[in-house]
Protein backbone atom coordinates (compact mmCIF):
# COMPACT_ATOMS: atom_id res chain seq x y z
CA UNK A 1 0.00 0.00 0.00
CA UNK A 2 1.20 3.51 -0.81
CA UNK A 3 2.10 5.14 2.56
CA UNK A 4 0.31 8.29 1.40
CA UNK A 5 -2.96 6.30 1.29
CA UNK A 6 -2.57 4.79 4.76
CA UNK A 7 -4.00 6.46 7.83
CA UNK A 8 -2.79 3.70 10.19
CA UNK A 9 0.29 1.52 9.70
CA UNK A 10 1.15 -1.34 12.05
CA UNK A 11 4.52 -3.03 11.52
CA UNK A 12 5.65 -6.21 13.30
CA UNK A 13 3.62 -5.33 16.39
CA UNK A 14 4.12 -7.46 19.49
CA UNK A 15 2.25 -7.19 22.78
CA UNK A 16 3.53 -9.65 25.40
CA UNK A 17 2.30 -9.76 29.00
CA UNK A 18 4.99 -10.96 31.45
CA UNK A 19 4.36 -13.82 33.87
CA UNK A 20 6.07 -13.71 37.26
CA UNK A 21 6.50 -16.63 39.60
CA UNK A 22 8.50 -18.01 42.50
CA UNK A 23 9.44 -16.49 45.81
CA UNK A 24 11.48 -13.71 44.19
CA UNK A 25 8.71 -12.94 41.69
CA UNK A 26 11.04 -13.38 38.73
CA UNK A 27 9.81 -13.35 35.18
CA UNK A 28 9.21 -16.94 34.12
CA UNK A 29 7.46 -16.41 30.79
CA UNK A 30 5.09 -14.23 28.80
CA UNK A 31 1.67 -14.38 27.21
CA UNK A 32 2.23 -13.59 23.53
CA UNK A 33 -1.13 -11.97 22.91
CA UNK A 34 0.02 -10.26 19.69
CA UNK A 35 3.14 -11.71 18.13
CA UNK A 36 4.30 -9.95 14.99
CA UNK A 37 1.31 -8.36 13.25
CA UNK A 38 1.57 -6.01 10.26
CA UNK A 39 -1.19 -4.27 8.31
CA UNK A 40 -2.32 -0.84 7.12
CA UNK A 41 -5.70 0.85 6.91
CA UNK A 42 -6.47 3.30 4.15
CA UNK A 43 -8.17 6.59 4.91
CA UNK A 44 -11.93 6.16 4.81
CA UNK A 45 -12.01 2.35 4.71
CA UNK A 46 -13.10 -0.31 7.18
CA UNK A 47 -10.75 -3.14 8.08
CA UNK A 48 -12.50 -6.09 9.70
CA UNK A 49 -10.47 -8.10 12.20
CA UNK A 50 -11.81 -11.60 12.91
CA UNK A 51 -10.77 -14.73 14.73
CA UNK A 52 -11.88 -16.96 17.58
CA UNK A 53 -11.81 -15.85 21.21
CA UNK A 54 -8.32 -15.41 22.63
CA UNK A 55 -6.57 -14.83 19.31
CA UNK A 56 -5.43 -11.30 20.25
CA UNK A 57 -7.97 -9.14 18.40
CA UNK A 58 -8.93 -6.92 21.33
CA UNK A 59 -5.33 -6.65 22.54
CA UNK A 60 -4.31 -5.44 19.11
CA UNK A 61 -7.13 -2.88 19.06
CA UNK A 62 -6.21 -1.58 22.51
CA UNK A 63 -2.57 -1.26 21.52
CA UNK A 64 -3.63 0.88 18.55
CA UNK A 65 -5.68 3.11 20.86
CA UNK A 66 -2.83 3.35 23.38
CA UNK A 67 -4.34 1.40 26.28
CA UNK A 68 -1.57 -1.22 26.01
CA UNK A 69 2.07 -0.37 25.32
CA UNK A 70 3.64 -2.45 22.53
CA UNK A 71 6.46 -4.79 23.48
CA UNK A 72 7.96 -4.27 20.03
CA UNK A 73 6.96 -2.95 16.62
CA UNK A 74 5.70 0.35 15.28
CA UNK A 75 2.28 2.01 15.14
CA UNK A 76 2.10 5.00 12.82
CA UNK A 77 -0.77 7.44 12.40
CA UNK A 78 -0.43 9.55 9.26
CA UNK A 79 3.23 8.56 9.12
CA UNK A 80 4.00 9.57 12.72
CA UNK A 81 5.33 6.93 15.11
CA UNK A 82 3.02 7.24 18.13
CA UNK A 83 5.67 5.83 20.49
CA UNK A 84 8.02 8.72 19.69
CA UNK A 85 5.51 11.47 20.53
CA UNK A 86 5.47 13.12 23.93
CA UNK A 87 3.36 15.64 25.81
CA UNK A 88 0.90 17.77 23.85
CA UNK A 89 1.82 16.16 20.53
CA UNK A 90 1.01 12.69 21.89
CA UNK A 91 -2.31 13.85 23.36
CA UNK A 92 -3.30 15.55 20.11
CA UNK A 93 -2.64 12.38 18.11
CA UNK A 94 -4.41 10.26 20.72
CA UNK A 95 -7.58 12.29 20.23
CA UNK A 96 -7.59 11.24 16.59
CA UNK A 97 -8.04 7.59 17.60
CA UNK A 98 -11.10 6.65 19.68
CA UNK A 99 -12.61 3.35 20.78
CA UNK A 100 -16.09 1.86 21.25
CA UNK A 101 -15.95 -1.04 23.71
CA UNK A 102 -17.95 -4.25 23.70
CA UNK A 103 -20.10 -3.83 26.78
CA UNK A 104 -22.14 -0.60 26.91
CA UNK A 105 -23.25 -1.51 30.44
CA UNK A 106 -19.66 -1.36 31.73
CA UNK A 107 -18.12 1.34 29.53
CA UNK A 108 -20.40 4.16 30.73
CA UNK A 109 -20.10 5.66 34.21
CA UNK A 110 -23.48 5.05 35.93
CA UNK A 111 -23.02 8.17 38.11
CA UNK A 112 -22.71 10.53 35.14
CA UNK A 113 -25.48 11.92 32.97
CA UNK A 114 -25.41 11.44 29.20
CA UNK A 115 -24.42 15.08 28.86
CA UNK A 116 -21.34 14.64 31.05
CA UNK A 117 -20.36 11.31 29.47
CA UNK A 118 -20.36 12.64 25.91
CA UNK A 119 -18.84 16.01 26.88
CA UNK A 120 -15.91 14.46 28.76
CA UNK A 121 -13.56 14.48 25.72
CA UNK A 122 -14.52 18.13 25.18
CA UNK A 123 -13.41 19.01 28.72
CA UNK A 124 -10.07 17.19 28.78
CA UNK A 125 -9.02 17.47 25.13
CA UNK A 126 -6.59 19.93 23.63
CA UNK A 127 -9.44 21.95 22.09
CA UNK A 128 -11.47 22.54 25.25
CA UNK A 129 -14.93 24.07 24.87
CA UNK A 130 -16.93 26.28 27.20
CA UNK A 131 -19.96 24.87 29.01
CA UNK A 132 -22.50 26.26 26.56
CA UNK A 133 -20.51 25.08 23.52
CA UNK A 134 -20.16 21.65 25.12
CA UNK A 135 -23.91 21.28 25.54
CA UNK A 136 -24.52 22.40 21.96
CA UNK A 137 -22.02 19.83 20.70
CA UNK A 138 -23.57 17.07 22.83
CA UNK A 139 -27.02 17.83 21.41
CA UNK A 140 -25.58 17.60 17.88
CA UNK A 141 -23.97 14.24 18.66
CA UNK A 142 -27.15 12.80 20.18
CA UNK A 143 -29.05 13.72 17.04
CA UNK A 144 -26.24 12.29 14.90
CA UNK A 145 -26.45 8.85 16.51
CA UNK A 146 -30.26 8.77 16.49
CA UNK A 147 -31.07 9.56 20.12
CA UNK A 148 -33.63 12.06 21.41
CA UNK A 149 -31.76 15.23 22.49
CA UNK A 150 -34.37 15.68 25.23
CA UNK A 151 -32.75 12.75 27.07
CA UNK A 152 -29.50 14.65 27.53
CA UNK A 153 -29.79 14.75 31.33
CA UNK A 154 -30.72 11.10 31.85
CA UNK A 155 -28.42 8.44 33.32
CA UNK A 156 -27.18 5.29 31.52
CA UNK A 157 -29.47 2.93 33.45
CA UNK A 158 -32.47 4.69 31.87
CA UNK A 159 -31.49 3.46 28.39
CA UNK A 160 -31.58 0.10 26.62
CA UNK A 161 -28.41 -1.71 25.54
CA UNK A 162 -28.60 -0.44 21.97
CA UNK A 163 -29.18 3.13 23.16
CA UNK A 164 -26.20 2.88 25.51
CA UNK A 165 -23.99 1.79 22.64
CA UNK A 166 -25.18 4.80 20.66
CA UNK A 167 -24.12 6.98 23.61
CA UNK A 168 -20.71 5.29 23.56
CA UNK A 169 -20.42 6.00 19.82
CA UNK A 170 -21.39 9.64 20.39
CA UNK A 171 -18.68 9.92 23.04
CA UNK A 172 -16.13 8.45 20.64
CA UNK A 173 -17.10 11.00 17.97
CA UNK A 174 -16.98 14.00 20.33
CA UNK A 175 -13.31 14.78 19.61
CA UNK A 176 -13.83 14.43 15.81
CA UNK A 177 -11.50 11.42 15.41
CA UNK A 178 -10.09 10.10 12.16
CA UNK A 179 -9.97 6.44 13.30
CA UNK A 180 -12.50 4.61 15.47
CA UNK A 181 -11.67 1.16 16.86
CA UNK A 182 -14.86 -0.87 17.37
CA UNK A 183 -13.85 -3.58 19.83
CA UNK A 184 -16.63 -6.17 19.58
CA UNK A 185 -19.03 -3.19 19.62
CA UNK A 186 -22.10 -5.26 18.75
CA UNK A 187 -21.38 -8.60 20.45
CA UNK A 188 -23.33 -7.80 23.64
CA UNK A 189 -26.47 -6.67 21.78
CA UNK A 190 -29.54 -8.48 20.44
CA UNK A 191 -29.37 -9.49 16.79
CA UNK A 192 -31.95 -6.92 15.67
CA UNK A 193 -30.07 -4.17 17.52
CA UNK A 194 -26.77 -5.33 16.03
CA UNK A 195 -28.08 -4.56 12.56
CA UNK A 196 -29.10 -1.05 13.65
CA UNK A 197 -25.65 -0.29 15.12
CA UNK A 198 -23.86 -1.65 12.04
CA UNK A 199 -26.03 0.50 9.77
CA UNK A 200 -25.39 3.50 12.02
CA UNK A 201 -21.62 3.00 11.79
CA UNK A 202 -21.90 2.61 8.02
CA UNK A 203 -23.85 5.87 7.72
CA UNK A 204 -21.50 7.75 10.06
CA UNK A 205 -18.52 6.60 8.04
CA UNK A 206 -20.05 8.00 4.84
CA UNK A 207 -21.14 11.23 6.52
CA UNK A 208 -17.99 11.96 8.54
CA UNK A 209 -15.32 10.23 6.45
CA UNK A 210 -14.33 7.93 9.32
CA UNK A 211 -11.80 5.12 9.14
CA UNK A 212 -12.84 2.01 11.12
CA UNK A 213 -11.02 -0.94 12.65
CA UNK A 214 -13.96 -3.29 13.22
CA UNK A 215 -13.12 -6.16 15.57
CA UNK A 216 -15.65 -9.00 15.73
CA UNK A 217 -16.06 -12.76 15.62
CA UNK A 218 -19.26 -12.76 13.54
CA UNK A 219 -18.03 -13.24 9.98
CA UNK A 220 -21.35 -12.40 8.36
CA UNK A 221 -21.47 -8.99 10.07
CA UNK A 222 -17.82 -8.31 9.22
CA UNK A 223 -18.47 -9.12 5.58
CA UNK A 224 -21.34 -6.61 5.50
CA UNK A 225 -19.41 -3.65 6.89
CA UNK A 226 -15.76 -4.26 5.91
CA UNK A 227 -13.80 -3.29 2.81
CA UNK A 228 -10.96 -5.63 3.73
CA UNK A 229 -10.75 -8.43 6.31
CA UNK A 230 -7.81 -9.73 8.36
CA UNK A 231 -8.03 -13.19 9.94
CA UNK A 232 -6.09 -13.69 13.19
CA UNK A 233 -5.03 -16.86 14.96
CA UNK A 234 -2.96 -17.05 18.15
CA UNK A 235 -1.56 -13.54 17.87
CA UNK A 236 -0.77 -13.58 14.15
CA UNK A 237 -2.53 -12.54 10.94
CA UNK A 238 -3.17 -15.62 8.79
CA UNK A 239 -4.87 -13.96 5.81
CA UNK A 240 -5.68 -10.43 4.67
CA UNK A 241 -7.79 -9.64 1.61
CA UNK A 242 -10.72 -7.69 0.22
CA UNK A 243 -13.99 -8.92 1.69
CA UNK A 244 -15.42 -10.43 -1.50
CA UNK A 245 -12.08 -11.97 -2.47
CA UNK A 246 -11.63 -13.58 0.94
CA UNK A 247 -15.05 -15.25 0.80
CA UNK A 248 -14.78 -16.28 -2.86
CA UNK A 249 -11.13 -17.41 -2.85
CA UNK A 250 -10.15 -18.41 0.68
CA UNK A 251 -6.53 -19.59 0.72
CA UNK A 252 -5.47 -20.24 4.31
CA UNK A 253 -6.70 -23.49 5.94
CA UNK A 254 -7.74 -21.64 9.10
CA UNK A 255 -9.76 -19.08 7.14
CA UNK A 256 -11.43 -21.94 5.27
CA UNK A 257 -12.42 -23.57 8.56
CA UNK A 258 -13.81 -20.30 9.93
CA UNK A 259 -15.88 -19.56 6.84
CA UNK A 260 -17.24 -23.11 6.72
CA UNK A 261 -18.91 -22.44 10.09
CA UNK A 262 -20.84 -19.37 8.88
CA UNK A 263 -24.56 -20.28 8.54
CA UNK A 264 -26.09 -20.12 5.06
CA UNK A 265 -29.64 -18.68 4.90
CA UNK A 266 -30.64 -21.27 2.28
CA UNK A 267 -31.72 -24.45 4.19
CA UNK A 268 -31.01 -26.71 1.18
CA UNK A 269 -27.43 -25.46 0.78
CA UNK A 270 -26.96 -25.51 4.55
CA UNK A 271 -27.77 -29.24 4.66
CA UNK A 272 -25.49 -30.05 1.71
CA UNK A 273 -22.31 -28.33 2.85
CA UNK A 274 -19.62 -30.00 4.94
CA UNK A 275 -18.18 -27.81 7.71
CA UNK A 276 -14.45 -28.18 8.36
CA UNK A 277 -13.93 -29.43 11.92
CA UNK A 278 -10.49 -28.62 13.32
CA UNK A 279 -8.80 -31.22 15.48
CA UNK A 280 -7.35 -30.46 18.90
CA UNK A 281 -7.50 -27.25 20.90
CA UNK A 282 -5.99 -23.82 20.45
CA UNK A 283 -2.41 -23.91 21.81
CA UNK A 284 -1.44 -21.72 24.74
CA UNK A 285 -0.12 -18.24 23.84
CA UNK A 286 2.42 -18.78 26.64
CA UNK A 287 4.11 -21.56 24.65
CA UNK A 288 2.95 -21.38 21.01
CA UNK A 289 4.08 -24.04 18.52
CA UNK A 290 7.30 -23.54 16.58
CA UNK A 291 7.04 -22.45 12.96
CA UNK A 292 3.43 -21.92 11.92
CA UNK A 293 1.24 -21.51 15.00
CA UNK A 294 -1.66 -23.22 13.19
CA UNK A 295 0.27 -26.37 12.20
CA UNK A 296 -0.90 -28.45 15.20
CA UNK A 297 -4.49 -28.24 13.92
CA UNK A 298 -3.82 -28.16 10.17
CA UNK A 299 -4.50 -31.32 8.16
CA UNK A 300 -2.04 -30.21 5.44
CA UNK A 301 0.93 -29.39 7.70
CA UNK A 302 4.36 -30.61 6.58
CA UNK A 303 7.89 -30.56 8.01
CA UNK A 304 8.58 -27.02 6.85
CA UNK A 305 5.59 -25.79 8.84
CA UNK A 306 7.32 -26.81 12.08
CA UNK A 307 10.67 -25.29 11.13
CA UNK A 308 9.88 -21.90 9.63
CA UNK A 309 7.44 -19.14 10.54
CA UNK A 310 5.42 -18.35 7.38
CA UNK A 311 5.60 -14.70 6.37
CA UNK A 312 2.57 -12.77 5.15
CA UNK A 313 2.97 -12.87 1.34
CA UNK A 314 0.94 -11.24 -1.42
CA UNK A 315 -0.34 -14.21 -3.45
CA UNK A 316 -2.66 -12.24 -5.74
CA UNK A 317 -3.15 -8.45 -5.88
CA UNK A 318 -4.09 -7.23 -2.36
CA UNK A 319 -4.55 -10.81 -1.09
CA UNK A 320 -2.00 -11.72 1.57
CA UNK A 321 -1.53 -15.16 3.16
CA UNK A 322 0.84 -16.51 5.83
CA UNK A 323 1.09 -20.15 4.70
CA UNK A 324 3.94 -22.20 3.24
CA UNK A 325 1.49 -24.16 1.09
CA UNK A 326 -0.41 -21.24 -0.46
Amino acid sequence: MNPAQALLEVQDLKVHFPIYGGFARRRVGAVRAVDGVSFAIRKGETLGLVGESGCGKSTLGRAVVGIYQPTAGVIRLDGQDLAQLRGAARRAQAQRVQVVFQDPFASLDPRMTVSRIIAEPLRVGSARLGRRAQRTRVLELLDLVGLDPQHIDRYPHEFSGGQRQRIAIARALASRPDLVVCDEAISALDVSIQAQIVNLLDNLQDELGLTLLFIAHDLSVVRHISDRIAVMYLGRVMELANGDDLYANTLHPYSQALLSAVPIPDPVLERQRQPIVLSGDVPSPINPPSGCVFRTRCSMASAVCAEQVPQLREITPDHWVACHLA
